[in-house]
């Protein structure tokens, strides 16, 4: 594996810093930075996530265009859903809608018309989509009404019920122009100077505050979670200007029962989160043959993971012959 000097990060990071915001776009009501396309990697917490997972997977994730021999291969199973992703992505497809209408309307909920039309959306994106579960012959088939919309109406039932959304309308409601709900793009931003991207569900001011909140259908992880909330508060006060300590980041989590949590964040935490994505983008700089261009080493230089039971959930695992 080809390694690089710190002096070589060092003069990557500053290359990055070169590309600040070119202009503003109002969106809501506020400025939010907009920025020239760059080729330098850009930290993510789902691409670090990926990349501690299994190098191979990364590799098969965001450098396949470099693989031509398998190209074709690798679209398809890069392609691939499972049962567990699009109970998230429904849910947080028919919640951006719900959100949507309460911004236009305070009116009170219809729920069975809610109801039928989140089926009629859920089947609409179930239908084409390819499940890696049926692909790799796990099941026959996927039964939409208890694989899928059962799961999304108790997530979605849940949600309906909670004192959040009764707080939404009693106290969010006077500022709903100014709401963001998962906006274009993939949320850019600059931190100490590194690309990195952070793109919120669901923002809203309440006075000087502003409000994040994550939406979550899988499993509670605090830790992993905490994380990313510090990600949201970075995002928020890079655009808005806002201090730390105005800035409630809440995740939320739809299933088995609604609850919530939220951290307090201060300069310190910001720090040492600053500290921990520089430690992570250089290793995926280690990665590259030329980090400014974020061009990969070869293939051979990702090894595949050694926790094979990953590879039980993993749409390459055909390429990896660990079928």
């Amino acid at each position: 594996m080809v390694c690089f000097k710190r002096s070589v990060f060092v003069q990557v990071r500053e290359f990055a810093g070169k590309f600040r915001a070119k202009k503003l776009y109002e969106y809501n009501n506020e400025m939010v930075r907009r920025f020239e396309y760059t080729d330098i990697l850009g930290w993510s917490h789902s691409r670090f996530n990926t990349f501690s997972m299994c190098k191979r997977k990364y590799y098969y994730t965001y450098y396949a265009k470099y693989d031509t021999e398998n190209l074709l291969k690798i679209n398809t199973l890069r392609n691939l859903t499972s049962v567990a992703l699009e109970i998230g992505n429904i849910s947080h497809k028919i919640i951006k809608v719900l959100l949507t209408r309460i911004q236009k309307s305070a009116e009170p909920i219809d729920r069975e018309k809610f109801e039928s039309f989140s089926r009629r959306k859920a089947k609409e994106i179930f239908d084409i989509k390819q499940f890696q579960e049926v692909y790799y012959k796990d099941l026959d088939e996927i039964d939409f009404d208890e694989d899928i919309l059962k799961r999304v109406n108790q997530g979605l039932t849940n949600f309906l019920d909670s004192d959040r959304l009764q707080w939404l309308f009693a106290e969010a409601l006077n500022q709903k122009d100014e709401w963001i709900i998962e906006p274009e793009g993939f949320g850019e931003f600059r931190i100490n100077d590194m690309k990195a991207y952070c793109k919120v569900d669901f923002l809203f001011p309440i006075g000087n505050e502003i409000h994040v909140i994550d939406w979550k259908t899988g499993k509670t992880d605090y830790a992993k979670h905490s994380d990313q909330l510090k990600g949201y508060v970075t995002w928020v006060a890079f655009h808005f200007g806002k201090n730390y300590d105005e800035i409630k980041p809440t995740v939320a989590y739809l299933l088995p029962e609604y609850k919530e949590n939220s951290i307090e964040v201060n300069e310190y935490d910001i720090e040492d989160f600053s500290s921990q994505i520089r430690k992570q983008t250089d290793k995926m700089y280690a990665f590259c043959e030329e980090p400014e261009l974020n061009i990969p080493l070869a293939i051979s230089e990702f090894p595949l993971t050694e926790r094979v039971k990953l590879c039980n959930y993993c749409n390459f695992r055909e390429l990896c012959d660990r079928v």
